[in-house]
């Protein structure tokens, strides 16, 4: 008896350990992302986490910060760099969320594109649950000079990268983090892009990207980054000059709600971001005014991207009024099913 018992704990014990192993089956069918064969939508956030005084990421907080994605029913992150960490990637997994990796082309030969190292870090982890889509480059189109004046260059290496990607991992799609709406050129020399995502900053309104994306692709896509930081450079729209998170939130709501009235072309919104970043402008010790983004006439309500205002939540993970907003849009697409 004692022996049947043995075998049947040790199998019980064995099917656990092979559930965590196996990868879920994130796809493309049509227009949407299906893992395991369902239609996933994305209620997500850009994770760029970095402590005051520092310019490097720290996943210090990370426990912190997954509760408070998970009270806001935030079900994806996106990442600018490769997690490398399985102990990290294991706590987001565990907390129910999936991360869109992202991998840039010169990152000094580690998990980059140019070396390609990055293959290497596929491979690593391309079985772990935690992984939703594998990114190539953000925002690379406004950056020619980074491939001798030619976006040929990087349209080539990004197709090339995303079929070396196919080759080794049959379970997850690729992605890139396009600025606006790709041009005829980025499409055709891109075939291996499964799902494409675009950094839009349409004011409040980015509504006009998805019926412009139906007219060029019948690929899903997704708002890889949108949004609108906490602080006035002017009085503008009704909102007055300094901090002002009414601005923030008022942004907020109105971009959530437009990107989920059209989820028959998107697939939902990585927003930019969750924490602020104290790292992006002046002193690393202080949050500063002012920073620099490209194509950025169209951030709310101001024109101007105070590039250290951009959290949902401050850098001591004090909630701002979009966070409250945030919650509430995502909570309200969950009880409609998606």
């Amino acid at each position: 008896m004692k022996q049947v018992i043995t075998v049947i704990l040790f199998a019980l014990a064995f099917t656990s350990c092979n559930s965590q192993l196996e990868t879920d089956i994130v796809s493309v069918s049509g227009r949407k992302i299906m893992v395991n064969k369902i239609p996933y939508l994305i209620k997500g956030i850009c994770y760029h986490p970095v402590p005051k005084g520092s310019d490097k990421v720290d996943f210090t907080n990370l426990t912190q910060d997954l509760a408070l994605m998970i009270e806001a029913g935030i079900n994806t992150i996106r990442v600018y760099v490769p997690i490398d960490d399985v102990k990290i990637l294991d706590e987001i997994r565990d907390a129910g969320i999936k991360v869109v990796i992202g991998f840039g082309y010169n990152q000094g030969g580690k998990n980059d594109i140019l070396s390609g190292s990055f293959i290497q870090y596929v491979n690593t982890f391309k079985n772990h649950k935690a992984i939703l889509m594998w990114e190539l480059g953000n925002e690379y189109n406004y950056h020619p000079e980074w491939f001798d004046g030619d976006m040929k260059n990087w349209y080539k290496a990004m197709n090339n990268a995303a079929g070396l990607i196919h080759e080794n991992d049959t379970n997850h799609p690729t992605t890139t983090a396009h600025g606006e709406l790709p041009d005829a050129l980025a499409l055709s020399m891109s075939p291996n892009i499964d799902v494409w995502g675009m950094n839009v900053y349409r004011w409040d309104n980015p509504e006009g990207i998805f019926a412009e994306w139906k007219a060029v692709s019948k690929k899903p896509m997704y708002l890889s980054e949108a949004g609108g930081d906490s602080y006035m450079t002017i009085t503008k729209a009704g909102f007055k000059n300094g901090l002002n998170e009414k601005a923030q939130a008022a942004a907020t709501l109105k971009i959530l709600q437009k990107t989920f009235a059209n989820t028959e072309i998107n697939s939902g919104v990585t927003l930019f971001s969750f924490t602020d970043g104290w790292w992006k402008a002046g002193s690393n010790t202080t949050q500063d005014i002012g920073g620099w983004a490209p194509n950025s006439s169209g951030v709310p309500y101001d024109g101007t991207p105070n590039e250290e205002f951009w959290g949902i939540v401050d850098i001591n993970r004090k909630k701002k009024e979009a966070y409250t907003v945030l919650k509430e849009q995502y909570s309200n697409v969950n009880k409609q099913g998606n």
